[in-house]
């Protein structure tokens, strides 16, 4: 399972299937990181200093964090993708195709001018967890989307 965590400053990325629960990152912001509590992770009042070392120390890599940038990505499931906007320009998308077997994401694309902040990485990640939300498999076509799935 892929998850992603937003507030106004950063984004955090978990992994499940790469979890084994070491608990450094509870141990290093226990307000941001609650085992046994609906969504575990709040960023809600979060030092995001703290939150960002505490990741740091994450020991099998499901845990990861960057900046928003002022970046806003929303899910478009009418028209099969997902949305990168800063402010009303689109600047990046996250296609996928639904079939019976499932939704296959078949391209991603950032605008130039914007690669290197984790723009795409938040574009799948949210198609994944939409996916996710209505009980479909996700598989992607997509050569980037291939390297999130299997992170």
């Amino acid at each position: 399972m892929h998850r992603m965590y937003e507030n106004e400053d950063i984004v955090i990325f978990w992994n499940s299937d790469k979890c084994f629960h070491a608990k450094q990152c509870v141990e290093g912001s226990p307000k941001t990181f609650r085992p046994g509590q609906k969504p575990w992770i709040c960023l809600e009042g979060s030092d995001t200093k703290a939150v960002w070392q505490a990741i740091s120390k994450c020991p099998s890599g499901a845990l990861s964090c960057l900046y928003k940038h002022d970046i806003d990505v929303v899910m478009e499931p009418e028209a099969c993708r997902s949305v990168a906007f800063d402010g009303s320009k689109e600047i990046g998308e996250c296609d996928y195709i639904k079939s019976a077997k499932g939704w296959n994401i078949v391209h991603t694309g950032v605008s130039q001018e914007y690669t290197g902040k984790g723009i795409a990485k938040r574009l799948v990640y949210k198609v994944i967890e939409e996916a996710e939300r209505n009980k479909e498999n996700v598989t992607a076509s997509c050569s980037y989307a291939v390297k999130i799935l299997e992170e």
